[in-house]
């Protein structure tokens, strides 16, 4: 069955959703610590969450790039994931969704969140032809996700780089019978048209 062009896909229960994230030690560790974003985590920038593992491991390179060392499965509530969603902006201009460029930027400037389709991965890390979501938070919706949404924190790096040493000696059946089990995450119509470039 071909996969939808963009699509929610990601590893859900009742009332949660896991999302991906990747900082330095100094930032994860404590995270996880806690179960909670410490001080050493800035609310007065945009964050990015993910709800693919995969599109994560690409963007951080497992685990190994600069300041993205520890790789964070954040557990948060689907009712705050889905009001980001709701109050989401598209991340750049699309001609017949925006009535013109300056009403998308302004539109842009007032959402506290974005929305941004990137390219699915395989587990080599090569793009495949649908996309996934990152949603970008700021403002308030950073400040929700880190005190209201936030469920728990856990450290994944070391599935990341069990992983990736699977996929490095060709065992790909193994490193799929590891990944996160990430499903379609159903949205309403209305909601999904709103989020579609």
């Amino acid at each position: 069955m071909e996969e939808p062009q963009r699509e929610v896909r990601a590893a859900y229960a009742e009332s949660t959703i896991t999302v991906y994230q990747a900082y330095s030690p100094e930032i994860g560790r404590p995270a996880v610590r806690e179960g909670r974003f410490t001080a050493a985590w800035k609310r007065d920038r945009m964050t990015w969450i993910k709800p693919s593992f995969l599109w994560m491991m690409y963007r951080c390179g497992w685990g190994t790039k600069a300041g993205q060392e520890t790789v964070l499965a954040v557990e948060i509530s689907r009712d705050g994931f889905e009001w980001a969603l709701r109050h989401a902006c598209l991340s750049s201009y699309v001609r017949g969704v925006h009535a013109d460029q300056a009403a998308w930027q302004r539109q842009l400037k007032r959402a506290p969140a974005r929305v941004q389709w990137d390219p699915e991965r395989d587990l080599h890390l090569r793009p495949l032809p649908y996309r996934s979501l990152q949603l970008g938070l700021s403002g308030e919706a950073v400040r929700r996700y880190a005190d209201e949404w936030t469920v728990s924190i856990r450290d994944v790096t070391p599935l990341a780089r069990k992983i990736h040493a699977l996929v490095g000696g060709g065992d790909l059946d193994s490193a799929t019978r590891l990944l996160p089990q990430e499903r379609p995450y159903l949205l309403g119509d209305e909601l999904l048209a709103h989020l579609r470039e």
